[in-house]
């Protein structure tokens, strides 16, 4: 399903006043029932799994955003909508600061992947420089959804076997590391894996003929991020990686490699 579908024009509602962070989730409740694809699920039963969800850890993760979730048995679709308060609302944020928009995600329980996907999706576009802002200065539902959909880049349907291009990302901040995985994890088409590995100067540190050179350094380890991305969206994922890192050959902590594959096949669970 595209995220596109997946917003639903009557799940937005801009300019509301909300007091407390469990109003803000019965909020949420309300506005998702009029998605008919909770014909049969009740305000209550939403509250309580976006409540569930949010007693494992806030979704406002700072900036003035949140991205409720939940996942419910009984649905096959996924039903994603918007609020803004443009005044703010005190959410239990990381950062401290009050949530000023909320994208919020009602998922079908079986439809894990899918759910990761939009995650990172929503959350990609929301950190894109003054989308957000852009989002909370609507005047009226349909722009709301008209500056969040212009920044969605959406997959092309599959009509047979595409070529891929197999992407390596050596990355030595942790920080880094969280967003880049969330620009590969937004891609339906990608397989991902992530390899934790040492540096060269840890093991060389290790022999008496070497050791005198980082007595006093700090040894660097990477993590790596080893991704399939469909031959088409190449430029665009590489075009995410920059604005996470800036100008890749001006980097010193991220290494980016793309090669050709001759035969990628199959999949696995992520």
């Amino acid at each position: 399903m595209k995220l596109s579908n997946a917003l639903r024009s009557e799940c937005i509602a801009i300019d509301v006043e909300i007091s407390s962070k469990d109003e803000s989730l019965r909020k949420i409740a309300r506005v998702a029932k009029k998605s008919d694809v909770l014909a049969e699920i009740t305000e209550e039963q939403i509250y309580n799994a976006l409540l569930e969800r949010e007693e494992l850890g806030t979704t406002g993760f700072g900036g003035g955003i949140a991205i409720p979730h939940c996942r419910i048995d009984g649905i096959s679709e996924f039903v994603i909508g918007i609020i803004t308060i443009p005044k703010g609302v005190d959410f239990n944020s990381l950062d401290g600061e009050k949530v000023k928009i909320m994208v919020f995600i009602i998922a079908p329980a079986g439809k894990s992947n899918e759910h990761i996907r939009f995650l990172s999706k929503i959350s990609h576009i929301l950190s894109l420089p003054n989308a957000a802002e852009e989002i909370i200065n609507s005047r009226s539902p349909e722009i709301a959804k008209e500056n969040f959909l212009r920044h969605i880049v959406e997959e092309e349907e599959p009509t047979g076997r595409t070529e891929r291009k197999l992407f390596h990302i050596f990355i030595q901040d942790d920080n880094i590391f969280r967003e880049l995985l969330q620009v590969f994890s937004a891609f339906s088409s990608s397989s991902i894996f992530v390899i934790e590995a040492k540096n060269t100067r840890e093991y060389l540190a290790k022999s008496h003929l070497f050791s005198a050179f980082w007595k006093d350094e700090k040894l660097y380890s990477s993590k790596i991020i080893i991704a399939t991305v469909d031959k088409h969206l190449v430029n665009e994922t590489i075009r995410q990686i920059e604005r996470i890192v800036g100008v890749l050959e001006k980097c010193k902590n991220v290494l980016v490699i793309v090669q050709d594959t001759f035969f990628v096949a199959g999949d696995i669970v992520t």
